[in-house]
């Protein structure tokens, strides 16, 4: 019978594992460390369009109302602020001295049904709620148009029991979606 010895690496019979496998393990460490690193190598941290973090600022003007829902305007103006605050790419200016000012007019709200009750083909039960809107972005030093673009935003809108309330809770996530996609085009421009 052969001595086992006393401390060190062991194989899965119990017996002592080959020398190389613990600079195996070292390598295969090493590897893995090198992938998680240079994944990240594409990361950018702060704008992406190459203007420093609040060296502009921009200025909501609150947008036209158009269609037909009430306090859309003031739903979308309120999420365009909050989302260009939380991007942190422009300052928001809350009076006349922005950079940037943004308007927009409001054209097109629209409910598109998307699934019906089983016992009723005439009833939906869930809605793709649209919003469209034109979104005018101009420089107020050069009065130069830096953005005049139709922009979308949509949510699905599920009805329960009312209609109406359910596309109350809806219309902050409608508003939210379309200031997204506003704030995604300032802020990845290239002007």
């Amino acid at each position: 019978m052969r001595p086992k010895p006393a401390s060190g690496w062991r194989n899965s019979s119990g017996g002592p594992a080959p020398p190389n496998s613990m600079g195996l393990f070292r390598w295969l460490l090493l590897g893995v460390a090198a992938l998680g690193l240079t994944g990240c190598a594409g990361y950018q941290l702060g704008p992406t369009n190459g203007v420093a973090a609040r060296e502009r600022s921009v200025q909501i003007i609150p947008f036209s109302n158009q269609t037909m829902e009430p306090r859309l305007g003031d739903a979308v103006t309120s999420q365009l602020r909050k989302a260009l605050q939380s991007d942190g790419t422009y300052q928001l200016a809350s009076h006349n001295d922005g950079d940037i000012i943004v308007s927009g007019v409001l054209t097109s709200y629209s409910r598109v049904p998307l699934s019906f009750q089983p016992t009723d083909a005439l009833t939906a039960t869930d809605y793709t709620v649209q919003l469209a809107a034109q979104v005018t972005a101009r420089e107020r030093s050069s009065g130069k148009v830096i953005l005049n673009q139709r922009v979308t935003g949509s949510t699905l809108l599920i009805v329960g029991s009312d209609l109406t309330s359910a596309e109350r809770q809806a219309l902050p996530l409608l508003a939210a979606d379309f200031a997204k996609n506003v704030t995604a085009l300032l802020v990845d421009g290239t002007w």
